[in-house]
């Protein structure tokens, strides 16, 4: 490779010379071997290289005489070597340097090999390796011909020294004669194999011993590949082979440290997903097995599923817990054999389990045969149950966030599976850590979660039950994670009328929730006073200002029954839904409008008639929100649910949240209907 640093290692090199080129012609100059390597440097496959005149394929641009001079030479020997403008199957010229010499062919005629190399990156290797004769005697890989019988045909020095044995004691002999503690069953039908499809096998494995080092297992990287003749006479099994010993021990210690670390990694994107204290516990399991342990336990202290602080170990030093996720390889007697899980177990002081979280560390256990057992099961019953499994090491980590214990993580490790070693106990704390801080959030999460749904739930509206004139239904539905500030609100306005509310703070949690709480109340007071809507907006953004960096949507809409109009402002909310008598229904368009805090943006209302039987629909972005899917979507699809005959206005709401929400939603979702019974045609 060019640009290589002149001071590059030895091994470098010699990897680089791996690659040259080979071919072989017959005495006629036609191609009878065409190698891979071949293929990559001239990029002409083999079935079309072979019986092809090596001097027509590879110098057809070539000055007049240099193809002949060449093969001339190669024929006469001992070696001919130059540096020839090869011509690549994609049409461009490189130069390429060839070394030729002529061998003795199996049929008793004359045979002509060449290996070839990019000059370039011959150049670059001169420092490391120089390019003698016979570059097949001289090269570091291991090379041999086998005939159609899979005996020995020809050894390079560098095979001969790998197995230990000159050169003259193989030849003839069967592979696998004098390697009898090696893996030659999978090598010998590795060759049979490319004796008879023709299709190269490339860096087949094989582990063994051979008498150059018969106290030592070996592995040897080997490819074959198939020697045909022009006419499909097949001659044999040509091989090339290096001992990769070194590199596959260091990569299996560089396997185990990257299984620690992508472990921790993935913990790191797995644990926490959601705030809730089971998945969390799922997710820690799944996580540790089966790449890491036999099976995963995870105890959580019964009082922090209760969402208070977790209390020490009893002063009898028992402890109560509850499991909430175990997980173990399948196929092993551990799959599917758990206690019962969620249910309350106390552990007495003897228990491993109990022993971390009352000591704070974790507990290493690397022989847990015998009498170990006892301390990790339940009772006798479980015991047997980890024997059978052949359960012998374990560690128990305990679950700790912002310095108080919640629980404990047990690993356990089976048959041939390494014991577990203080290495892996780092391991194991590490990923309890991450596991506990979600644990912990998710327990002041709930806190945090049912206070805010308190609070939101309160600040409901309050249906006027003076309302001849109109019908009011509205649903209001918590996200699974997190309550946000969706309101909804009736008013009872002076002269028949009614004011209708929909909001959305941006934000979750209990802030949210009480900056929704203080804008309901604006819009009440600014409403009772009979601000209109535009102008109500225009003092609620003046207001919003003063509530730090949140910004809200809301849509203020003042409805006479009686006299059949409806007029409307909206601070960058959705359109509501107006469905007329005959079930015919549209999005009305409200003046554009920025959200409340946002300021500097003067608010505008709109007038719509009502018709006895018309029915209004306000509601917040949960309803129409859809992952994969735009808000226009969204938009068009309530509009259907919402058109059609008149019904009852709860069952609509239900229809209308169960089609849309699927269960519970993400955001919260908050829907208002209100339908007008009397009232005239004016309006405007």
């Amino acid at each position: 490779m060019s640009g290589a640093m002149p001071d590059r290692s030895t091994g470098v090199a010699l990897a680089a010379l791996m690659r040259q080129a080979v071919f072989v012609q017959d005495a006629d100059g036609a191609i009878v071997l065409w190698g891979p390597e071949a293929e990559l440097l001239f990029g002409h496959r083999a079935e079309d290289a072979l019986g092809r005149d090596a001097g027509e394929l590879l110098l057809p641009d070539g000055p007049p005489g240099l193809a002949e001079g060449w093969q001339r030479g190669a024929r006469a020997g001992p070696e001919w070597a130059g540096t020839l403008p090869v011509r690549h199957a994609d049409g461009h010229t490189r130069l390429v340097e060839i070394r030729s010499r002529p061998v003795p062919a199996a049929d008793g005629g004359r045979r002509v090999i060449s290996q070839a190399a990019d000059a370039g990156t011959l150049r670059d290797l001169a420092s490391d390796l120089a390019l003698s004769t016979g570059l097949i005697n001289q090269s570091p890989v291991a090379l041999g011909l086998f005939d159609t019988e899979l005996r020995w045909r020809r050894i390079n020095p560098a095979l001969a020294r790998l197995h230990g044995v000159p050169a003259d004691e193989l030849i003839g002999k069967p592979f696998g004669a004098i390697l009898s503690e090696s893996d030659t069953s999978g090598v010998g039908a590795v060759l049979r194999r490319v004796l008879e499809s023709g299709r190269p096998v490339i860096d087949h494995r094989t582990t063994g011993r051979t008498p150059a080092d018969p106290d030592h297992d070996h592995v040897w990287s080997a490819s074959f590949y198939r020697l045909d003749e022009p006419g499909g006479r097949v001659l044999g099994v040509a091989m090339s082979a290096i001992d990769v010993t070194e590199r596959v021990r260091a990569t299996t210690e560089v396997a185990r440290a990257r299984v620690r670390l992508a472990l921790i990694a993935e913990a790191g994107t797995r644990i926490g997903t959601t705030l809730d204290l089971r998945q969390t516990a799922r997710e820690l399991a799944e996580s540790a097995v089966p790449r890491y342990a036999d099976l995963a336990a995870v105890d959580i202290l019964d009082a922090v599923l209760g969402g208070g602080a977790a209390p020490p170990v009893r002063e009898d030093g028992s402890a109560v817990f509850r499991l909430l996720a175990l997980e173990g390889t399948r196929g092993t007697p551990l799959e599917g054999r758990t206690r019962e899980i969620g249910g309350p177990v106390t552990f007495g002081p003897e228990r491993a389990t109990t022993q971390a979280v009352s000591l704070a560390r974790p507990l290493l256990l690397s022989d847990a045969r015998g009498p170990g057992l006892r301390r990790l099961a339940r009772d006798e019953t479980g015991a047997r149950v980890l024997e059978s499994a052949g359960v012998h090491s374990a560690l128990v980590t305990p679950l700790i966030a912002r310095g108080e214990v919640l629980g404990a993580l047990t690993l356990l490790r089976t048959g041939g599976s390494r014991a577990f070693d203080e290495d892996d106990r780092d391991l194991a704390a590490e990923l309890s850590a991450r596991a506990a801080i979600s644990v912990d959030n998710a327990r002041l999460y709930t806190r945090e979660r049912n206070t805010a749904l308190t609070l939101q739930r309160s600040l409901l509206p309050q249906v006027p039950e003076d309302r001849a004139d109109i019908d009011i239904a509205y649903r209001y539905r918590p996200a699974v994670s997190e309550v946000g500030g969706d309101w909804i609100d009736v008013l009872r306005l002076s002269g028949h009328r009614f004011g209708l509310v929909v909001g959305d703070v941006m934000g979750k949690g209990v802030r949210a929730a009480a900056i929704m709480g203080q804008l309901r109340s604006t819009i009440r007071a600014l409403a009772r006073m009979g601000v209109p809507p535009a102008e109500l907006l225009g003092h609620l953004d003046n207001i919003a200002e003063f509530l730090g960096d949140s910004i809200a949507t809301c849509l203020y809409a003042v409805c006479d029954p009686r006299a059949g109009w409806c007029e409307m402002a909206g601070a960058g909310h959705l359109p509501p839904v107006l469905v007329r008598p005959d079930g015919r229904g549209e999005l009305l368009q409200l003046p554009e409008a920025v959200p409340l805090g946002v300021g500097g943006v003067p608010f505008r209302s709109a007038r719509w008639a009502l018709e006895p039987g018309a029915m209004l629909a306000l509601f917040t972005d949960g309803l129409v929100e859809e992952r994969g899917h735009s808000i226009d979507e969204g938009l068009r699809a309530v509009l259907r649910l919402l058109e059609g005959p008149p019904g009852p206005l709860e069952e609509t709401c239900d229809t209308v949240l169960g089609t849309r929400t699927h269960g519970t939603p993400q955001d919260d979702v908050a829907l208002l209907l209100a339908r007008v019974h009397r009232g005239g045609s004016g309006g405007g």
